[in-house]
């Protein structure tokens, strides 16, 4: 996840919770004050019941009409009872209908004197009262019917306006956060288009001090710094593979003459040989070096031609050819092949023959039978290539580290090498978005897979 949308979601989160906080203590403080205004509204029935009672001299069965009639306050669905000192029924203003009570609240009243449940339908107010020296259970009972949906339909407009403010919110956030974070972006795709061969490329600075201001200030100091240090580094390779390249080519003309100019014991023909063959290693790397200094991953699909994959094995095969006479090559292409495969990849033809030629090579210095198997097939989309050789595999311990540089299995320890090879034929299938990998079916097969994707 982006840092727009961490930084978006965590404000609209924090903000939906803060409302969501505020909107239900105005709907709890809501219902506290019905509550409190209902329970002011059974207080006023009580005390026009006491004084009811106070003023009449003896309850009769008319007095609950009396009652209800002279009441001011009259609530929805009320019902009253009155009893009096021993829990006997006085009078109540239910008609028609069996009266019950609970026993349990009358006698909760002797404790309480003042009992209120709002959490029944309908609520109860009751309480114990003493009128002219007598006792009075009177037991209020109504439904607030007004409050209560006034409290529903203020709950459903507090979740009406929740809903509507997370979406307003969660809207007003991404797009605030995008457009004080929109130079942001703009600076990240400015530097993502930085590379090896852009690193003089200096980022615009407006002229601000805010941290965005200071970090593409920041940059340009490092990029300025990196690229000092970066051709420093790329002209000494470029410089000393050049310089280096040029005496070997001299040594292995004169060696070549030393070696046809007199007749040699063999023990002297063998050392020359040896020789040759550690200066072809040298002068191998060096070039290497010398292509490798003049790409770079970002820019080098810029100079992408179509290559003959054929064609540059055949090529790499005849420069090492010239070092390792002894060599053989059993090229085919598979049966599996598409009929109508070109046989071509896109890519820079100097750098994939480096590919084949440091793995010819090692074919040529492993292998126990001065042969080397290639075979070619293509499907609709990639093209494989398997170099096969025969001879003393590499262990699995090993084969993790194959592609690293410096690394040389136990299989080469008589066997003299830079342990570069395989690292450089890595970097330049990366270079092409292709991959290789080190497959070993038998006890006594090497065998080097490259897959180009077409």
């Amino acid at each position: 996840m982006s840092l727009k949308r961490k930084i978006a979601l965590n404000l609209s989160i924090a903000f939906s919770l803060l409302f969501g906080i505020i909107m239900a203590i105005i709907y709890v403080s809501f219902n506290s004050f019905r509550r409190d205004e209902f329970r002011e509204r059974f207080e006023k029935r009580l005390e026009f019941s006491v004084n009811f009672i106070s003023q009449s001299t003896d309850f009769k069965e008319s007095n609950p009409n009396v009652f209800s009639e002279t009441a001011d306050n009259i609530m929805l669905n009320e019902n009253i009872l009155i009893f009096d000192g021993k829990k006997h029924l006085l009078y109540s203003t239910i008609k028609d209908q069996n009266i019950t009570w609970d026993d349990g609240l009358l006698e909760k009243l002797d404790v309480e004197k003042t009992i209120y449940t709002e959490n029944t339908k309908p609520e109860i107010y009751a309480a114990l009262r003493n009128i002219h020296g007598k006792n009075y259970y009177i037991i209020t009972s109504a439904m607030d019917t007004s409050g209560q949906s006034k409290l529903d339909f203020l709950k459903y407009l507090l979740i009406f306006s929740y809903i509507m403010s997370i979406i307003l919110i969660w809207i007003f956030s991404y797009y605030i956060i995008n457009k004080f974070l929109k130079p942001l972006e703009k600076l990240k795709k400015e530097i993502s288009e930085v590379t090896a061969h852009k690193l003089t490329t200096q980022i615009p600075v407006k002229a601000s001090n805010d941290e965005i201001g200071v970090l593409a200030q920041s940059f340009n100091t490092m990029i300025v710094r990196l690229n000092d240090v970066f051709q420093s580094q790329k002209d000494f390779t470029a410089s000393a593979s050049h310089e280096i390249r040029t005496p070997l080519t001299r040594m292995a003309f004169q060696l070549e003459n030393l070696t046809k100019s007199e007749n040699h014991s063999p023990k002297t023909l063998s050392v020359l040989s040896q020789i040759s063959k550690d200066i072809y290693q040298l002068s191998d790397l060096t070039n290497s070096l010398l292509v490798l200094t003049k790409f770079d991953k970002e820019n080098i699909q810029d100079i992408y031609e179509e290559v003959r994959i054929d064609e540059v094995i055949f090529d790499a095969y005849g420069i090492v050819e010239k070092n390792f006479p002894n060599l053989k090559m059993d090229f085919q292409i598979s049966e599996y092949s598409l009929e109508s495969g070109q046989l071509t990849v896109k890519g820079v033809k100097s750098l994939l023959e480096v590919v084949f030629i440091n793995l010819f090579k090692n074919a040529a210095l492993y292998t126990e039978n001065d042969m080397v198997n290639v075979t070619i097939e293509e499907s609709i989309d990639a093209l494989t290539i398997n170099v096969l050789s025969f001879g003393k595999i590499i262990s699995t311990e090993e084969q993790s580290r194959l592609f690293d540089a410096f690394m040389r299995g136990s299989n080469s320890q008589k066997i003299t090498g830079s342990g570069l090879g395989l690292r450089i034929v890595k970097r330049i299938l990366e270079y092409h978005q292709s991959t290789i990998s080190y497959q070993s079916r038998n006890d006594n097969e090497n065998n080097f897979k490259i897959t180009f994707p077409l």
